[in-house]
């Protein structure tokens, strides 16, 4: 059995053709594990660490840096599809053949990916914070992801502040508490990205909210969307759009939350997501 903390998982690198990603896994061995793709400009260090260990306490878990990403080698891939094809090989190297999926943002847009490309692969899928290719307002990530990194320099607070949560009294405390959880880690320490690969990223964003939407009807594995209510990155509706396509698909919307709803609601999302992978 591997750790079953995040804020003390080993960090692990494997070398798939010729590239080195970096990744850390913790839980038990054994069953299908939950794979982790991260969101927009994120390292292994962005983790709520409360959502990674509700999943460890019961399921192997794996988070995974992108190529040229933090730890993770290479020239950074510009399309969503290209980073999917790279988890997929990750995936395969470290031995698995039949895996569940949990991406965030741009993690979720992945995840959609790769389940378009190897649909063998993904036994269930968990889309959080996220939306379909072509789906509303994608195209105005870049832009907004600009304004509110500059709004956070200007009033030295993250980004990620007025990114994730909403700017009620409430969301305030819980943006404060989240970001607080992200500094539990002391060692080992993943890289920040670049800013050259936070570039490349947010050109594969905005091809994906502008290319032709995937008909997402033949996706018929057991799919659960979770999100904020006011999610400003990636429009909530997008949520119930993604709910109504999907084949197979459960929705939960959190109340007073923006992108990061899932991290502010943790212990809610935790116990939804873990009963609807038991089932």
């Amino acid at each position: 059995m591997t750790t079953t903390t995040y804020r003390t998982a080993p960090g692990r690198t494997i070398d798939v053709g010729g590239v080195t990603y970096a990744y850390r896994e913790l839980g038990p061995k054994g069953g299908v594990p939950v794979v982790f793709l991260n969101h927009l400009a994120a390292t292994l260090d962005n983790w709520d660490p409360r959502v990674v260990d509700g999943f460890a306490a019961k399921h192997h878990v794996i988070a995974i840096n992108y190529r040229g990403v933090g730890s993770s080698a290479g020239k950074t891939r510009t399309t969503v599809e290209d980073m999917a094809r790279d988890a997929i090989a990750v995936i395969r190297a470290l031995g698995h053949d039949r895996v569940d999926l949990q991406g965030f943002s741009l993690g979720g847009m992945v995840s959609q990916a790769v389940v378009q490309l190897d649909p063998q692969l993904v036994r269930k899928l968990i889309l959080t914070g996220t939306g379909p290719a072509g789906g509303v307002g994608i195209d105005k990530v870049t832009r907004l992801s600009l304004l509110d990194t500059a709004r956070g320099l200007l009033t030295f607070k993250d980004p990620k502040t007025y990114l994730f949560f909403t700017r009620t009294p409430n969301g305030k405390r819980e943006a404060a508490a989240f970001l607080k959880r992200l500094k539990e880690r002391k060692d080992d320490r993943d890289k920040a990205i670049a800013v050259p690969a936070f570039r490349a990223q947010l050109k594969a964003i905005h091809t994906w909210g502008t290319q032709k939407p995937a008909d997402l009807s033949r996706v018929t594995i057991p799919v659960f969307i979770a999100n904020g209510d006011e999610d400003r990155m990636v429009p909530t509706s997008n949520s119930h759009d993604m709910a109504k396509r999907f084949t197979n698909s459960e929705l939960a919307i959190y109340p007073d939350a923006g992108h990061g709803g899932v991290f502010q609601y943790h212990d809610r999302f935790v116990a939804q997501a873990l009963e609807f992978l038991a089932k």
